[in-house]
């Protein structure tokens, strides 16, 4: 059946409009100042932090959230949110809209209210739910809607699809450090700490867990890391974070090829070693990035199954690279399906971190949330590495 692209666009839009006033009118989170004493955040409720300092893509407003637990541990996500390599993927940020029409669309350029459903009450950062380990752990969530892997320190100049001059701000960075700074602030000495990334923050985990061990928790002797779905071929990717992202050259000198994930874990246990527990997670086809990745080959931002099998492949070679690093590099590869939507047909799903399947959905009777409990409990072991065979 054909899609009519413009009614499915006006959908999408409504749909994500709708959605948003919902959550305007009923805030899942509440603001905290931390300038004000008498604000003090109460355990297991969401709260929203304003930065001044930093900015969204579209230069709009930056804030992250936090929740305060029960005990001393901390998870510090790294959220997803798309990628901008060029002026092209710079002019097309995600929509609703856009989204339903299956048209090009790259990243968020903004935290506009919807973005809140991507970012707490769900999956990991569900605190409400019983069969989620994590619930009862302090979180501060650093948001993302910069398109720079978090890393990027520029204000990028493109030409927008209606023809306009705009700049896309790349800011990762900055809202990474002083997101940083509030965690410190709120969670002064953690035992033990989960750094985890989702999409676009599973390229950030590897990326920034130096700093973040070294520079804010050096004190802290227990530390997991963790990607999901981080796997996006591409050979510029050097040059787009020296040139387009103008990330920092601590950055930029660890690639050296097309795989920035594996470049920047290759590097961090070069200089950290066993500092970390290392783990990774992905679907076997995953329908999004594999979209991606035929945008960057053929300009066509869709999947069909030789794309899929072709991004298999690469997960397959990319396992191997991972294990080669460590032997103590663990994994999570699940195979759910993801029914035709959007970008293409068929494929599975993107993701698990921050989706209701993180503690539902299992693999080899095992949920993403059992198993990554375990990890950080020192009970190392692998899921679904069956599914690559």
């Amino acid at each position: 059946m054909k899609i009519d692209i413009n009614r499915a666009k006006k959908i999408g839009d409504y749909v994500e409009q709708t959605i948003g006033k919902t959550i305007e009118n009923r805030l899942e989170a509440d603001d905290l100042d931390l300038n004000d004493p008498e604000q003090v955040p109460e355990p297991m409720k969401w709260y929203r932090i304003s930065l001044p300092e930093g900015i969204s893509g579209d230069g709009s407003g930056y804030h992250t959230y936090i929740s305060k637990g029960k005990n001393d541990h901390l998870v510090i996500i790294l959220s997803g949110g798309g990628v901008a390599w060029n002026e092209y993927t710079a002019a097309r940020p995600v929509t609703g809209g856009k989204v339903a029409a299956g048209l090009p669309n790259f990243y968020w350029n903004n935290l506009r209210p919807f973005t809140q459903l991507m970012n707490i009450n769900i999956g990991i950062t569900n605190t409400r739910n019983p069969s989620n380990p994590f619930s009862d752990w302090n979180f501060i969530v650093i948001t993302y809607a910069t398109g720079d892997f978090h890393i990027g320190n520029s204000e990028f100049e493109y030409r927008s699809e209606a023809g306009e001059d705009e700049i896309l701000y790349f800011a990762g960075y900055k809202n990474f450090n002083e997101s940083m700074k509030v965690a410190c602030r709120l969670f002064e000495k953690p035992d033990r700490i989960l750094v985890a990334g989702n999409s676009a923050g599973a390229f950030a985990v590897p990326a920034l867990a130096g700093e973040i061990s070294d520079k804010y928790y050096s004190d802290c002797d227990d530390i997991t890391l963790f990607s999901d779905s981080g796997l996006l071929l591409y050979k510029d990717w050097k040059r787009t974070a020296a040139e387009v992202w103008h990330a920092d050259e601590s950055f930029v000198e660890r690639l050296h090829s097309d795989n920035p994930t594996v470049d920047w874990f290759e590097s961090l246990y070069r200089d950290h070693g066993d500092r970390f527990r290392y783990l990774y997670a992905s679907s076997t086809r995953d329908y999004l990035l594999s979209s991606y990745y035929n945008d960057i080959m053929t300009k066509q931002y869709t999947t069909d199954k030789d794309v899929q099998d072709a991004f298999y492949g690469q997960l397959k070679e990319m396992v191997g690279q991972l294990k080669a690093i460590t032997d103590d590099f663990h994994f999570y590869i699940f195979d759910w399906p993801m029914l035709p939507y959007a970008v293409g047909k068929g494929g599975t799903v993107h993701t698990a971190l921050k989706e209701i399947t993180f503690a539902s959905k299992k693999v080899e009777d095992i949920t993403m949330a059992e198993w990554l409990y375990d990890q950080t409990g020192g009970k190392p072991y692998d899921i679904g590495i069956g599914l690559l065979e």
